[in-house]
This record gives C-alpha cells, structure tokens and sequence, in this order.
C-alpha cells in the first residue's frame, strides 16, 4: 500500500508514537509499505514553529527532512499539474489550506492519507482513501 502522512500523523510518528492509532502506527511501520510526507507538511511545520503554534524539542523544521528520511519516510512534492488543478477541490467546510492542499495531493496521486482530522473524510466521495 502506498500513504501519505497527514503533518499531525508525521510528527505524532517521529515523536509521540503512542498518540497514533494501532492501525496507522501499522501500516507506517510495515516494510511493504510505502509512506510519503508531502513537502507540503514541512511549510507547514515551518510555518507553525515561526509563529509559535507549535513547539519541537531537541530540533528546529530544519531537521524534518533527515528525521523523515531516518524513519524511511520519502518527502514528495506537489506536482506542477497538481498544484494548477488544485482549485476542483471543492472547498466545503475544510478550509485548511495546508490540509486542502495533502488532501489534492493523496487524491491525485491515489495514496491513502493517513490522518485522525474528522473534517478530512468528507473528502471520500472525490476519491480521497483515509486511514486511522
């Protein structure tokens, strides 16, 4: 199976491992699979740390990068094609930027995201796989 991990399930999985549920703390953790962060979460943690909406110990946004490839986590981008169709999402009550944005990215590039928002399910009908 191919993931895409939602930014909160990324940094639950680097640091606080006991917060994902039995199911995504699985499939991130089986060899066979493959699990991608988008570079999407990583402007959003960069974001986030600069504006003091979120706290990192013992590392900066700089480190993401060699924290995901350490956890065997691939960091793939947004494709031109992705980010030009972006506005067929429809916006419904996610109004997210960040997540809109890894929410195209899954659809499009058929990966099932990883994720425990609530809002995010409402997304199934457009193609969109979750797991939690």
């Amino acid at each position: 199976m191919t993931y895409l991990l939602d930014t909160h399930a990324f940094l639950w999985a680097a640091f606080m491992p006991d917060k994902l549920s039995p199911a995504a703390s699985t499939a991130i953790r089986q060899s066979h699979n493959s699990i991608y962060l988008s570079s999407i979460s990583l402007w959003e943690i960069s974001l986030k740390y600069a504006l003091g909406k979120i706290e990192l110990t013992q590392c900066t946004p700089d480190d993401m990068p060699g924290i995901a490839r350490q956890m065997h986590i691939e960091i793939v981008s947004p494709t031109a094609e992705e980010t030009a169709t972006f506005y067929r999402l429809p916006r419904g009550n996610h109004k997210d930027p960040f997540d809109r944005m890894i929410i195209w990215q899954a659809i499009q590039q058929n990966m099932t995201l990883i994720t425990k928002d609530a809002q995010i399910p409402d997304y199934t009908h457009f193609g969109l796989k979750t797991l939690w």
